[in-house]
């Protein structure tokens, strides 16, 4: 039988699946969950306590699990469905970081971008006319480091900078979203231990991080559905206005868009992989990254991680 992987990320509680949920172990597919159950309560906790990204559905049955990633997708967009906002932040954080996966996995599939660029339009909707999505979001742990989970807390906390700064153009917000979930696509498949201090890391290590944006831009930059956009933010993310990141780029030189995203992922690389406190997130970045990035981006964010 044929089998196709499907992501944790985007399995509910609280709706009936219409397929067969399998786990793979030691190379036999272990039936874990019946068409017709669902994930309520300890199951699904359970399978994210572990850390499992990955569970298995038969290939026919793959029409279903997409018919029932739709029903939350459409529930989680719909203001009247009566679903609380935690439960539906919940539903578009797991898509945004399922969509984030697809795109690292098979870059050379148009479909997936498109899907993943579609999404990213809706997500800034999300965030900006719903007051309590970007904190329910930015309070949904990264327990396990994910660097595509990290890319949905970027998108985010670019998301809630675009709209401070009076950046409004549904294009512009939209390929912003988009690069800020895929900017590290040159961590995919690294090696490199991400769960230090940039100040910390030892010679080889802080080499491989230097390369990282490079290394991203170039394995798309052939990709004709890829935009620019998104291949200078890949590029350019971990650059300062100061000229300090690793090719030396100025504010002048900068794509804005990747201006906003570098202050995002700065703010977030500190919570998420070197684990300062929220709270004390803002005071670190003013204190160490003063002249880095745009004093104005530095007071909004401090603004946003008060409210969470």
């Amino acid at each position: 039988m044929d089998y196709v992987s499907i992501r944790v990320s985007t399995l509910r509680g609280d709706q009936k699946i219409e397929f067969n949920a399998y786990l793979k172990i030691n190379d036999k597919m272990i039936l874990y969950l019946r068409r017709g159950d669902s994930f309520e309560g300890e199951r699904l906790k359970r399978l994210k306590d572990k850390k499992l990204r990955k569970m298995y559905i038969l290939t026919d049955e793959e029409v279903h699990y997409r018919s029932y990633l739709q029903k939350n997708i459409d529930v989680a967009y719909d203001d009247k469905s009566g679903k609380d906002i935690q439960t539906r932040s919940e539903i578009i954080q797991g898509a945004q970081q399922s969509n984030t996966e697809e795109v690292f996995e098979n870059p050379e599939n148009a479909e997936s971008y498109n899907y993943a660029k579609d999404a990213a339009g809706k997500y800034v909707n999300f965030i900006m006319s719903n007051a309590q999505a970007l904190s329910t979001v930015m309070n949904i742990e990264n327990a396990d480091k994910n660097i595509a989970h990290h890319g949905v807390t970027v998108s985010t906390l670019s998301i809630a900078l675009a709209q401070k700064l009076g950046i409004n153009d549904p294009k512009k917000t939209q390929l912003l979203t988009l690069g800020a979930l895929l900017h590290d696509y040159g961590h995919h498949n690294s090696p490199l231990n991400l769960n230090q201090e940039l100040t910390k890391m030892n010679p080889a290590d802080l080499a491989m991080w230097k390369k990282h944006p490079s290394e991203g831009a170039g394995k798309v930059q052939d990709k004709k559905h890829f935009d620019q956009a998104v291949i200078n933010i890949i590029a350019q993310h971990e650059e300062t206005i100061n000229g300090a990141g690793p090719l030396g780029l100025r504010e002048k030189d900068l794509d804005p868009l990747s201006i906003i995203v570098s202050s995002a992922n700065a703010m977030d690389r500190l919570i998420t992989f070197e684990g300062v406190a929220k709270a004390e997130a803002a005071k670190k970045m003013m204190l160490d990254q003063v002249g880095k990035h745009p004093l104005q981006h530095i007071q909004i964010l401090a603004e946003v991680m008060k409210g969470l």
